[in-house]
């Protein structure tokens, strides 16, 4: 394979509120992702968690620390599979014991870190079906853009919410970035009508790739995600989507077609604001 494509998969999964069984499937799908060849994997949000905040809370962990559950076995995952794993988010402790925050946590083939993102839009909604979500009660806000170097890709990195928020994404583009990773956890109500136009707008605004990673299905206290995990390119083409099960997408991201694409149709170049 050419220096200038990268193999990459989105896993979808449908966690709850067991650890240890959330972060088998991720080990699974991890190793099913190095068999097919790739060299990056997006995990999504609450990979390793999904359920009632108080236990959330309870299952902080302290960046860095290499002995903690969750970011042991994201590590051993790397390790083991020889690629970098992109896992988003999960609960680390702030300065406030109470409201952790939602990190995106990158992780090279040595296990080593390379990155983590703090989510900066936290989701406070009330939604149409009766649902209502309040984040910012449980999580603190995260305040800067982070991009990292991924097998010589720049890749920005974002949580969910914050897909919302094209200004993110103008920062992560004016830092480089050649690929966006959206590790989410995106309600059926809202992704049914908005998960994938949303996608593609950022490809085709920010002249990226994305890859977006999904929880699906049922999880706790009647919570339903939609899923649709995804890679789209920077035509804002969709070119592999996860139906309705748990699961890897995989595609090959070329930048050379990249480049083209900023070539043809100079967008990032005619930027005024």
């Amino acid at each position: 394979m050419s220096e200038s494509v990268i193999r990459v998969a989105a896993a979808q999964m449908n966690c709850q509120d067991d650890v240890a069984a959330n972060l088998g499937v991720a080990s699974e799908l991890v190793s099913e992702a190095a068999r097919r060849g790739a060299r990056l994997v997006l995990l999504p949000e609450n990979f390793a968690f999904l359920g009632p905040e108080p236990e959330r809370r309870a299952l902080a962990e302290r960046l860095g620390d290499e002995r903690a559950p969750i970011q042991e076995a994201l590590a051993r995952m790397a390790r083991s599979a020889r690629l970098t794993v992109i896992a988003g988010g999960f609960p680390e402790r702030s300065d406030d014991p109470e409201r952790p925050y939602n990190t995106c946590l990158v992780l090279g083939p040595d296990g080593e870190r390379v990155a983590a993102y703090r989510k900066i839009h936290l989701f406070d909604v009330a939604l149409p079906d009766g649902t209502k979500f309040e984040e910012s009660s449980a999580t603190s806000p995260g305040s800067k853009p982070v991009v990292a170097d991924v097998g010589g890709f720049k890749v920005g990195l974002s949580i969910c919410y914050d897909l919302r928020f094209p200004e993110l994404y103008r920062s992560l583009v004016d830092g480089g970035a050649e690929l966006l990773v959206v590790p989410a956890a995106f309600t059926l109500t809202t992704g049914k009508d908005h998960w994938h136009v949303l996608l593609r707008a950022r490809a085709i605004e920010s002249q990226c790739w994305v890859i977006a990673a999904a929880q699906w299905g049922r999880h706790p206290r009647g919570r339903a995600s939609y899923g649709h995990a995804l890679i789209a390119d920077p035509w804002g083409q969709i070119v592999a989507e996860c139906s309705d099960r748990v699961g890897l997408v995989v595609a090959d991201l070329d930048r050379d077609y990249l480049d083209r694409v900023r070539a043809s149709l100079p967008s990032l170049a005619h930027r005024v604001l």
